[in-house]
């Protein structure tokens, strides 16, 4: 019977398991995914696969455009994996475990979405995205010093993601491109 403090049950052994487990079977399952990706892709050529392409926001000629090249896709079959792996060494964690697993889904899915987006403002949502989980895993699961270590990570990203929007709104307003294969060809 869940305490006071407790109320949802979420500290209860029996949900840690539960939550835990829900998440590394979806990470199994993205990691299975992505290993069938890995053999459906045409490595003989340069060009971009498995691409999707949705109009987003139209009026500012922004798409929902993700696919994968030579690069991208050894990214993301090591980001599956490396999550699996993350995932089944958390499990000495007790401390907001529900909470941990979101944000460790959310960081996934960022990094995923990084190493696909060919979008510069779909890159730069999906880059931010997996910032934030970081910012709060590192902050609450991290080791001793891990308020400083997330002040630290925090004040780095913020520069950087500010510079990257810069560069991106620069990109965009020079030559109203925002595709990253647009972009390289010119």
């Amino acid at each position: 019977m869940p305490n006071k403090k407790d109320e949802d049950g979420v500290n209860d052994p029996a949900n840690k398991n539960l939550f835990l487990g829900i998440t590394l079977v979806t990470s199994i399952v993205v990691m299975l995914l992505t290993f069938v990706l890995w053999t459906s892709f045409d490595s003989g050529s340069g060009e971009i696969q498995m691409a999707e392409n949705l109009a987003w926001i139209p009026s500012f000629d922004i798409s929902y455009l993700m696919g994968l090249d030579g690069i991208s896709l050894p990214l993301v079959l090591l980001t599956s994996v490396v999550s699996v792996l993350s995932i089944g060494a958390s499990w000495s964690i007790n401390k907001h475990v529900k909470a941990y697993c979101v944000l460790f889904l959310l960081l996934m899915t960022g990094m995923l979405g990084v190493f696909m987006a060919l979008d510069f403002f779909l890159f730069y949502i999906f880059w931010e995205v997996m910032l934030l989980p970081m910012y709060f895993l590192i902050g609450i699961w991290g080791g001793p010093r891990r308020e400083y270590a997330a002040i630290k990570f925090f004040i780095y990203t913020l520069v950087g993601g500010v510079l990257m929007l810069i560069a991106i709104l620069m990109l965009y307003f020079s030559s109203d491109v925002t595709e990253l294969a647009q972009h390289i060809e010119g």
